[in-house]
């Protein structure tokens, strides 16, 4: 007989690691702002991820490195007071945290005092292994994240599969473990094989989470923008859309400056 799966009324880092125990799949999107992150909750998402890819959606920038800490706080505070269910994860931005654990850990103290967040997300292995530790000993619950590494895109210089080759994919499971062994309490795991991706989901009791990493992990995580298809440039083989708001939109904006343009809008009924 099928397990009745468990209703949260609020999405702990607990229940996380309950979720992956009991085989329930873990749903997980980004947001930024207040109004996108009320409907994300309201759906009933379990993580949202406030994250670093607002330097690309939001602020137009080629990668996710110009984001500052201030404009990573402004929008996580945006979306913490929209949230009642969703367990909130925010990115520490590039040149936070990889070269001195005291500068990530008062990078993480500033997310989580003037945002009101629930967790960070940090990219690398055992490269920034102290800085993680040291965000860890204040009690601040700590995401990883493998494979590719966005912060890092001038390093790779391509966004291409990270992991196909045995040598990088054998130092991936090593870090892994080593982010569980330190006390993450979830990795992401980005654009790697998926069977890598299943090894290194059944190898770790923590939540392995998976964008373009295949299905056999703990769950997924998208872009919300890029789901709702009100990016269209951006078309990697992982990405669903799930609308095509960029043609609505723009359809209905259309009609709006037509509507002005002819003295449609307002009708009688619109004004007082």
């Amino acid at each position: 007989m099928s397990q009745a799966k468990k209703e949260y009324k609020r999405v702990t880092t607990k229940s996380l690691v309950d979720m992956k125990s009991a085989g329930e799949k873990i749903s997980m999107l980004t947001a930024y702002d207040y109004t996108l992150a009320k409907m994300v909750d309201g759906a009933g998402i379990d993580v949202i991820l406030v994250g670093d890819s607002a330097s690309n959606v939001m602020a137009g920038h080629e990668t996710t490195l110009p984001i500052t800490l201030d404009q990573m706080i402004y929008h996580a505070s945006s979306v913490v007071k929209a949230i009642e269910r969703a367990l909130v994860v925010v990115d520490l931005p590039f040149g936070t945290y990889q070269s001195d654990p005291k500068e990530a850990l008062r990078s993480a103290i500033r997310i989580m005092k003037e945002s009101g967040a629930h967790a960070v997300k940090v990219e690398g292995g055992k490269e920034v292994k102290e800085s993680i530790k040291r965000i860890l000993n204040a009690g601040i619950p700590v995401m990883g994240h493998l494979g590719l590494t966005p912060q890092s895109i001038y390093k790779f210089g391509t966004y291409t599969v990270r992991a196909k080759e045995e040598q990088e994919a054998e130092r991936l499971r090593e870090d892994a473990k080593l982010l569980e062994k330190i006390g993450c309490f979830g990795i992401v795991l980005e654009k790697i094989p998926a069977q890598l991706a299943k090894e290194v989901a059944e190898s770790v009791s923590i939540p392995v989470i998976g964008i373009g990493a295949g299905k056999h992990v703990d769950g997924q995580v998208l872009v919300l923008h890029d789901m709702l298809g009100m990016t269209h440039e951006f078309n990697p083989r992982f990405l669903r859309r799930y609308l095509n708001l960029y043609e609505e939109i723009t359809e209905a904006i259309s009609q709006y400056i037509s509507d002005v343009k002819s003295v449609n809008f307002p009708s009688e009924s619109e004004q007082y």
